[in-house]
């Protein structure tokens, strides 16, 4: 990586604001800091956080790029991070900041307990495009003080599940390959998705809305086999070759549900590909499911439910863009 991030996480010259959150969690600092070093699966355990990508990694000196809530609108901007396992702590700084917000960074610092607990610190220093814009500033102050707050809470809930985090996490994914598909209606077909009311069958209503940089909010009703009706809120991410997004308003038995729909173009064709990745929620299973239902069969109830429906909008994705194919 070109740039040094070794001061990463350093209040930087001129630095206004400087603020600290802490948590106890019960559980190992190891484990806990595994949950804040693996940025890719922030968007799972994560409220504020939409989507992540690792741009680069070596030698403990990461580049990312996040796109996260502030205060109710998605917001990306890319950090150097330096991590520091042997110490516990990750450092960062924002390399490219999202207005109002000139300059920001921190560290997440972890100090195990004489009971086995872990203090955890979440620094942060920032400093505003205008420091004398009041509005601004008490902007930055709020979604720094949310997101914190929100991301402390929620390390401490995932860290604390132990080893049954694991039978509660999963992802998986499935594929339609499109022989003769144009590829730019499929993706057109599935960008387009206030028009699902009226193509696909498990979609009685979607209200969508989208920004400038292909930001989208929709809020959809989908009927399950059963003939019942769920809403379910998600935030999407438009980009050339995939559509990522993030179920904002759950089905109450899942704490996090992402996904994205994948573009391969192929010769003749496209394949489509969409993939799941889903966290339940221990408290609420025996109610959707019955009292005997273990974490594997509801893994595979929701697994059954989540692909049922994108193995249909894939289908009629590919009837859609193929010439002379009917759905």
């Amino acid at each position: 990586m070109a740039e040094n991030t070794a001061d990463a996480g350093r209040p930087a010259a001129g630095a206004a604001h400087e603020v600290t959150h802490t948590i106890t969690v019960a559980a190992p600092a190891k484990a806990v800091y595994d949950l804040v070093a693996d940025v890719t699966a922030w968007p799972q355990v994560f409220g504020p956080t939409v989507h992540a990508e690792r741009l680069g990694l070596a030698d403990g000196q990461e580049r990312i790029r996040l796109w996260a809530f502030a205060n109710g609108e998605v917001r990306n901007w890319t950090s150097l991070r330096q991590l520091d396992p042997a110490g516990l702590g990750v450092s960062f700084r924002q390399e490219r900041s999202s207005s109002p917000v000139a300059a920001m960074g921190g560290a997440w610092r972890l100090t195990e307990q004489a009971d086995g607990t872990t203090l955890v610190e979440l620094d942060h220093y920032w400093r505003a495009v205008d420091e004398d814009d009041e509005q601004a500033v008490r902007w930055i102050e709020r979604a720094c003080d949310r997101n914190s707050t929100a991301e402390l809470a929620a390390l401490r809930a995932a860290a604390e599940l132990g080893d049954t985090a694991g039978e509660l996490s999963f992802s998986f994914e499935d594929t339609e390959e499109m022989p003769g598909a144009d590829a730019a209606a499929v993706y057109a077909f599935l960008h387009r998705s206030d028009l699902w009311p009226q193509r696909l069958p498990h979609v009685s209503r979607l209200d969508l809305t989208e920004d400038e940089d292909g930001v989208q909010t929709m809020e959809m009703d989908t009927l399950a086999a059963d003939g019942s009706v769920h809403t379910t809120k998600s935030v999407r991410l438009c980009f050339p070759d995939r559509i990522v997004y993030k179920q904002t308003g759950l089905p109450p038995v899942m704490t996090a549900h992402t996904g994205q729909w994948l573009f391969t173009p192929v010769e003749g064709g496209v394949r489509v590909t969409s993939r799941h990745s889903v966290v339940l929620d221990p408290a609420a299973l025996a109610a959707a499911f019955g009292p005997d239902t273990d974490y594997a069969q509801a893994r595979t109830t929701v697994r059954d439910a989540l692909g049922t429906n994108s193995r249909t909008t894939l289908r009629h994705a590919r009837a859609h863009a193929t010439p002379g194919e009917n759905q």
